[in-house]
């Protein structure tokens, strides 16, 4: 509960601190990976305020937006006042509230380091795909800054790769690639002169 307080406090001033710790190549990386379509359904998972949704609407897609926080919906749905095809939705990623099969594509950026259970989270993305569907994950490479867990409430420092793999393939996916992004997370710490630089990876796979 501490980990949706956080996120509750931070929704207002999300998108400046989002800013500050990567750039628009993540989002960028992580549409192209997943070749969308125009027309088709995407579910984005711990949607924040819609950093990868909005490009998901730029090309043409509808959009569950599933965040835990309720104030960074309400956030992202002042951004979206202009009569896109945005649905919203409370949820927990380790618990999604859409059917089995409902959506083309699934989205996750950052928010698998915040999940109790990062392996139970993936079964859940791959449970609401279609036959044919993509999930596609941008998140932390294994790191050792403490105060990120003190800080921004992070669960999981980083992740390494190949467990990443393994996840992908025991929740049922194939054609699973794990890349570098060839960009890092920075963030400074609030108490101390550490400085993170993180490396960011992007994971996809079909069902």
């Amino acid at each position: 509960m501490v980990n949706k307080q956080y996120f509750n406090e931070v929704a207002p001033e999300w998108d400046h601190l989002r800013e500050s710790f990567f750039t628009e190549a993540v989002r960028e990386k992580a549409i192209s990976v997943a070749t969308v379509q125009s027309g088709k359904m995407a579910a984005d998972i711990g949607v924040g305020t819609g950093f990868i949704a909005e490009g998901l609407i730029e090309r043409g897609l509808n959009v569950l937006a599933i965040d835990q926080s309720i104030t960074m919906l309400h956030v992202m749905r002042d951004k979206m006042r202009n009569g896109v095809n945005v649905e919203y939705c409370v949820g927990d990623a380790e618990n999604l509230p859409i059917r089995a099969g409902a959506v083309d594509y699934v989205f996750a950026n950052m928010c698998l380091h915040h999940v109790e259970r990062p392996w139970a989270a993936i079964d859940e993305m791959e449970r609401i795909l279609r036959a044919g569907g993509k999930l596609v994950i941008a998140d932390l490479d294994t790191h050792s800054f403490e105060f990120l867990k003190q800080e921004c409430h992070d669960r999981w420092m980083g992740f390494k790769r190949e467990d990443i793999t393994e996840w992908f393939v025991e929740a049922g996916l194939t054609n699973v690639e794990v890349q570098c992004i060839g960009e890092r997370c920075c963030a400074q710490s609030e108490c101390t002169d550490e400085y993170a630089s993180i490396g960011i990876f992007v994971a996809s796979g079909k069902k």
